[in-house]
């Protein structure tokens, strides 16, 4: 079975911040993350934190939270940095709550380990269906469901890996 690969575009839907800022604020932490910061200090358990991110942001918002902490290890990660390239990770451990005045001015609080090749790729040089997934738009992690996009994935990570 293929590695699973997602869009990352680690942008908050509650900031108007550069595009990019909160890629690149991941990819020098090693690490890949979504939004929704959460009132009160940050929780230690996946399942306290996806009921206050149900209770302070609605349920779609447990749901994506809920879903983003269970992707497996070893899955694949495009985002897109602060220069518009393309960065290719693979998720290496759990979740926690970033509550750092970094990760909140972002808005990227909720993280996973994250190991970053230091390659940047261009628009012709990724999975069409990623490419596509960006081009859309949007703010949300999701699986790009495309057996090319994850053989091709799968092969500019062998690359290039660390």
């Amino acid at each position: 079975m293929a590695t699973p690969v997602f869009r990352a575009p680690m942008r908050a839907r509650d900031r108007d911040l550069p595009d990019g800022a909160g890629a690149d604020h991941g990819i020098e932490r090693g690490v890949v993350g979504i939004g929704d910061p959460l009132d009160g200090p940050p929780p230690e358990a996946i399942e306290e934190a996806v009921l206050r991110a149900t209770e302070q942001h609605g349920e779609r918002a447990g749901r994506l939270l809920s879903a983003f902490a269970g992707v497996e290890d070893g899955s694949f990660v495009w985002t897109r940095d602060g220069g518009g390239a393309y960065a290719l990770g693979r998720i290496d451990g759990p979740w926690r709550c970033d509550g750092s005045a970094a990760a909140r001015r972002v808005g990227i609080v909720h993280v996973r380990p994250a190991t970053w090749l230091q390659r940047r790729f261009g628009d012709g040089e990724v999975p069409a269906a990623v490419a596509a997934t960006f081009a859309r738009g949007g703010r949300n992690f999701q699986r790009t469901h495309d057996a090319q996009a994850e053989a091709r994935t799968a092969e500019l990570w062998d690359a290039g890996a660390p």
